[in-house]
């Protein structure tokens, strides 16, 4: 499927550790990702993925939290980067 990326960033934080994210544009919706996008978004510690939001092949739309793993509720690109930008500011603060 040619995918059109629309945003790919990698920085690293006051930390030194490393935020990655990816965000595609599908040419049409599949029936795992009906909103039409593909997407990665994760935060490394040590290089361990600590944070990480994605939509993998057949999984649909979950988040990472250390070894967890849990449905998340895609509404729009906007508010996953933000909700992925919050849990990071979360782990930061012991929160998560």
């Amino acid at each position: 499927m040619d995918a059109k990326l629309i945003r790919q960033d990698k920085v690293m934080d006051e930390l030194g550790n490393t935020i990655e994210i990816k965000m595609w544009r599908l040419p049409k919706p599949t029936e795992d990702k009906p909103h039409g996008y593909k997407y990665s978004l994760v935060y490394i510690i040590e290089n361990e993925r600590i944070i990480g939001y994605d939509n993998a092949e057949g999984r649909g739309d979950h988040r990472h939290i250390r070894r967890q793993i849990e449905p998340y509720r895609f509404i729009n690109l906007r508010k996953l980067a933000d909700d992925f930008y919050r849990d990071i500011e979360r782990y930061k603060r012991g929160e998560l």
